[in-house]
């Protein structure tokens, strides 16, 4: 990929953006491609990237429907990326306070670089006439549920049988950008000390009801900007993800297994709450194992890594017995889409049975290597009860040797043997726990 200059920088950006879009449309994404796409770019337009291209993901399914009210005849196939300029420049219009006139000059400038001239004169005549008739073509798109909720159909049946009375603040969470939240580590500091030190620098936060480490702030900052990144004293966070640490409740000297440890933010809270542990943290991706490397050299903790899928437990790390397992299994992550805005596009209904599979075989493996007495915490990022209740129902049939614990919560809501967080407020993503014992041998 070529570097920009600052000086064309605002067509290419878009240009980048469009490319992003429509590689996410085929199945890459975001985190994948980001990164390539920045290269090149100044900050300010890697931020600009950032935002063009998760925010038309995001509202996907919005800006598809008001587009393809506004062309006289379909795209073809081979021309997606001019799609995709177009999706990118009417999020700007419909969604950014972007002024209109460097919204349409710079997607049609981006255009003219794609090669097709004929392009230019289309992007400028879609983006100018959504411009005119903006309010009427947002409120007639309210009346088309993928319109107005940003999600594929599937998904919206799913939330609506599984979550009745709350699918619609659900899909409503979903749309709202996600919070900015830390965890303090309440070995070396304090969120009261953490937070008179944001104060200093003009960032407002506030403590999280139930999660003692939490602190959320009002508005996002570089991890560069952070009074204490650095030296591992607070890391960024979902307050629902470090409900983790305390529901598993390890103790000093305890053997605990993080097995699906990737990317390492529940492993070093593990750390944090208790230093003195045995802790053994397993992903199958080795460059996914050397960010939970680069993370607890941050935090200066140490753990033991190891390369292995808990699915086969197979190696070193599976020939011992522990007294504490967190499986924090693959899943949909349907409910994080705020956080990461492709899922709406990367996932389909077609994806649940082989995950709920792969996840119904790393609890099996899994149990072998828990000691009698010892707890297994069971976490994903799902909504779906099929990959939450129903699997730790089916697990439950399966191993008379295991019993559900109660796990409680101000953010979270029972659901018979655990429990769910749901995107309705602004302080937690969506995450599901359940806390199984091992009663006999």
């Amino acid at each position: 990929m070529s570097a920009a200059t600052k000086g064309r920088a605002p067509a290419e950006v878009r240009a980048r953006a469009a490319r992003v879009v429509e590689q996410v449309a085929q199945g890459r994404s975001l985190a994948e491609l980001l990164p390539q796409y920045r290269e090149g770019l100044v900050p300010e337009d890697q931020s600009l990237l950032a935002e063009l291209a998760q925010g038309t993901c995001r509202w996907i399914f919005r800006l598809r429907h008001l587009l393809r009210g506004l062309l006289q005849k379909p795209l073809k196939a081979r021309d997606s990326v001019v799609e995709s300029l177009l999706l990118v420049g009417l999020y700007q219009l419909a969604f950014t306070a972007i002024p209109p006139h460097a919204a349409v000059a710079e997607t049609a400038e981006a255009a003219r670089r794609s090669g097709r001239r004929w392009a230019v004169g289309v992007v400028n005549g879609v983006l100018r006439r959504f411009w005119r008739e903006k309010e009427a073509r947002m409120a007639a798109a309210m009346a088309e549920p993928q319109a107005r909720f940003g999600q594929p159909r599937w998904f919206l049946k799913a939330v609506r049988e599984a979550w009745a009375e709350e699918a619609e603040a659900i899909f409503e969470g979903l749309l709202e950008r996600p919070p900015f939240t830390l965890r303090v580590a309440l070995d070396r500091t304090t969120p009261e000390a953490e937070a008179r030190r944001l104060a200093r620098m003009g960032v407002a936060s506030r403590p999280v009801s139930g999660v003692t480490s939490a602190l959320r702030l009002d508005r996002a900052l570089p991890v560069s900007r952070l009074p204490g990144f650095r030296e591992g004293l607070v890391s960024v966070q979902d307050a629902g993800a470090q409900l983790a640490a305390g529901f598993l409740d390890p103790r000093p000297g305890m053997a605990v297994l993080d097995a699906c440890a990737a990317p390492g933010g529940k492993t070093g809270h593990l750390l944090e709450r208790c230093p003195d542990l045995d802790l053994v943290a397993v992903d199958r991706d080795a460059a996914r194992l050397d960010r939970v490397r680069e993370n607890l050299r941050r935090l200066r903790r140490r753990a033991t890594l190891e390369v292995g899928d808990a699915a086969s437990a197979a190696g070193r790390w599976a020939e011992r017995r522990y007294h504490r397992i967190l499986a924090d299994v693959p899943c949909t992550a349907t409910g994080v889409m705020r956080r990461h805005p492709d899922i709406r596009l990367l996932r389909r209904a077609e994806d649940v049975p082989a995950l709920v599979d792969r996840q119904r075989e790393i609890l099996d493996r899994l149990w072998r290597l828990l000691r009698p007495g010892g707890k297994l915490l069971y976490a994903t990022c799902s909504l779906l009860p099929a990959e939450n209740e129903l699997q730790i129902r089916g697990f439950l049939d399966r191993h008379p040797d295991a019993r559900a614990l109660p796990l409680a919560s101000p953010l979270g809501r029972p659901t018979g043997h655990g429990l769910q967080l749901l995107p309705v407020t602004r302080d937690t993503d969506g995450f599901y726990y359940a806390l199984l014992e091992r009663t006999r041998p």
